[in-house]
């Protein structure tokens, strides 16, 4: 691998997928040939505190920009410049291609012979409109290759690029740490603490924004409830729409059958995909198509501990399941959908058992990070 210089906006302790994704993928390449350009998390004394230490604790050089949101600025650009010539850096990793990968041209002019953009699922939203469209197809352009998630944001990322850029794609998803995520990682502890011992659970592990379908999962729940009377619904993550899922769990009558944790510690969420029976996201797409979900490493990692998946059909998240495999697709606005789905998994507990180890195989098998970090090894 060449000396790189990864530049990006998305880094932590800055909490997020994206974040996540970088840190991961960068823990595992060679750190004395690695240089991190990110922002600021966020200012003032805590956030500065917070930011030195994780910095501190990282095998490889991370430079922080003053600024909390990183953008192709002509001082972000000269700087990115002149730390790549510091550095010796002659490869150039974007977090997200949009809208950093503008970069591209300077640094390229600057001494740099590789250049690999990534993109999370967003760009997709990019490629439909005409101003970012037209950003898009630069960034393609100006990089040697721009990676993404699955074949939805690959098809529509590529329609905004030039055919030589479109066949320079190559898939670049975040991976699953199948040692963390396993059957035995501690369900049983959370359910007991959760007072779900003996009883069906449902589990869904995300933030809690309207797209992610944890509406549609409180609706399904009568009708749920009718076949599976003891069914907890074990809802795991924060967010901003937390007040109108309570307010529908009232509406609906299933208050005593919802559970919230609210936020969890990173290091908990194992144990809490581990206390469920089922794993259910029912996504669905909004905004004419611009707010989508991009792939869905949720359902990966639940597939890792062992359970079976159902997916909503939003994006990118059917390339996260083998439908019939690990799991089923559904209509993501469609709580009826939803509910025969769980029914028929409730019902069959060596149907669970079968999916949920398809599951385990195939993130083996194709998700891990030590294969993916090999790909974008190769591609630096």
């Amino acid at each position: 691998m060449r000396k790189t210089l990864v530049v990006t906006n998305d880094f932590p302790p800055r909490p997020g997928g994206i974040q996540a994704f970088l840190h991961n993928m960068a823990l595992r390449l060679d750190p004395e040939r690695l240089v991190v350009y990110a922002s600021t998390w966020k200012r003032g004394p805590e956030g500065a505190a917070a930011t030195a230490a994780f910095d501190a604790e990282q095998p490889f050089t991370v430079v922080r920009d003053r600024t909390t949101m990183l953008l192709p600025t002509p001082g972000a650009t000269r700087r990115a410049v002149s730390l790549l010539r510091e550095h010796g850096c002659t490869a150039v990793w974007f977090g997200a291609a949009a809208p950093l990968g503008l970069m591209a041209p300077a640094l390229r002019r600057a001494g740099a012979e590789r250049l690999v953009a990534t993109t999370h699922g967003h760009e997709a939203g990019w490629a439909q409109l005409p101003a970012s469209r037209a950003l898009l197809r630069r960034i393609g352009e100006g990089t040697d290759t721009l990676t993404y998630l699955g074949e939805y944001t690959r098809s529509r990322i590529a329609a905004a690029l030039t055919p030589e850029a479109a066949a320079r794609m190559v898939q670049l998803p975040p991976g699953v740490d199948e040692k963390t995520f396993h059957p035995g990682s501690g369900g049983a502890q959370v359910r007991a603490r959760l007072g779900l011992t003996d009883r069906p659970v449902v589990v869904c592990v995300s933030r809690l924004v309207p797209r992610k379908g944890q509406d549609t999962l409180i609706l399904a729940l009568p009708r749920i409830l009718a076949h599976h009377p003891d069914t907890a619904l074990l809802i795991v993550g924060g967010g901003p729409y937390e007040k109108d899922l309570r307010r529908l769990a009232r509406e609906t009558r299933v208050t005593e059958s919802v559970v919230f944790t609210g936020a969890v510690p990173w290091a908990s969420l194992p144990a809490h995909y581990g206390a469920g029976d089922v794993f259910a996201m029912p996504c669905r797409t909004r905004r004419g198509g611009l707010d989508v979900e991009g792939l869905g490493i949720v359902y990966l990692e639940a597939s890792a501990t062992g359970l079976p998946v159902v997916a909503g059909d939003s994006g990118g998240a059917p390339d996260a399941v083998l439908d019939g495999e690990t799991g089923w697709v559904v209509r993501g606005a469609s709580p009826e959908d939803t509910a025969d789905r769980v029914i028929a998994l409730l019902a069959d507990e060596e149907l669970r058992r079968s999916m949920g180890e398809r599951g385990r195989q195939w993130v083996e098998e194709k998700w891990r990070w030590d294969l993916l970090a090999d790909r974008l090894r190769a591609l630096l």
